[in-house]
């Protein structure tokens, strides 16, 4: 049976993910991204479900590292988890008094305005996701932040989302080992280049994109390490990767681009 692997525990965004890529497969869950893809290359897994953009917070920086660093594999699916945060406590807790909160950093982040508001001297306590606050409500003065499909004996759910802005989608990869083949088709293509350290280096490794007629649906910049001052891009396009126009296109690109990787094609 297809293994995949989410960042667990159960019940966290990322398990929602795993389902919706592969409902019938058997979900793996591990405590950090890095883990997942330890168990990718060592073949614990078929694939892992990642996320890598978040339409609030932008590009999960973690991952999309990881998707560069590591060699001989690439995205093959997208999907997308709709966000809908709910204030979790136990049960016997009364509605007021609550000092600590626990949640993933982005759920924090993601609550700010009503946890400001609401909990002002509450200490807020980062995990690795989201289900891993439901294991720190030890007392009724403790509180954490989970998905609204969240459904644990003992626990109650705010009547509302309490994010900040409610219109949250969080866009998920599904990983795996090995290259996408020619011929491949799909609705985008998600590739990283790098160009030289110069003025105008940019625009030229675009220029290909805006001549194929294609649409680039994102950019986006992260610093190179050991390499101060200097940036790789990750683009992704609209198209066919089994196109003519597109395989046209990034070898324009990848000629250009002092390194370049396909990272995508979903």
């Amino acid at each position: 049976m297809e293994v995949i692997g989410y960042l667990g525990p159960e019940g966290s965004y990322s398990y929602l993910a795993a389902r919706k890529f592969r409902p019938d497969a058997e979900h793996k869950p591990y405590p950090s991204f890095r883990s997942l893809m330890r168990a990718l290359m060592s073949d614990e897994c078929s694939a892992v479900a990642v996320p890598i953009e978040n339409s609030l917070n932008g590009g999960v920086n973690q991952n999309i590292d990881l998707l560069q660093a590591v060699e001989g594999i690439y995205a093959g699916e997208e999907c997308s988890v709709e966000i809908d945060h709910r204030l979790a406590r136990l049960e016997r807790a009364h509605s007021t008094g609550v000092t600590r909160i626990f949640s993933h950093q982005q759920a924090l982040e993601q609550c700010g305005e009503y946890l400001a508001e609401n909990y002002p001297d509450a200490e807020l306590v980062a995990t690795p996701s989201t289900a891993a606050g439901l294991d720190k409500l030890e007392k009724s003065t403790d509180a954490c932040i989970v998905g609204a499909h969240t459904n644990r004996a003992g626990v109650v759910l705010s009547a509302d989302n309490i994010a900040d802005e409610k219109n949250n989608v969080t866009h998920f990869l599904l990983v795996k080992k090995g290259a996408p083949q020619e011929g491949t088709h799909s609705d985008k293509v998600y590739f990283s280049a790098t160009c030289r350290h110069e003025s105008g280096a940019l625009i030229k490794l675009l220029v290909p994109i805006c001549e194929g007629g294609l649409n680039m649906t994102k950019i986006q910049s992260r610093p190179i390490k050991k390499r101060s001052g200097e940036y790789r891009f990750f683009v992704e396009i609209e198209g066919d990767f089994a196109d003519a126009n597109i395989e046209k296109t990034l070898k324009k690109v990848a000629e250009i681009a002092s390194s370049f990787k396909i990272l995508g094609v979903y």
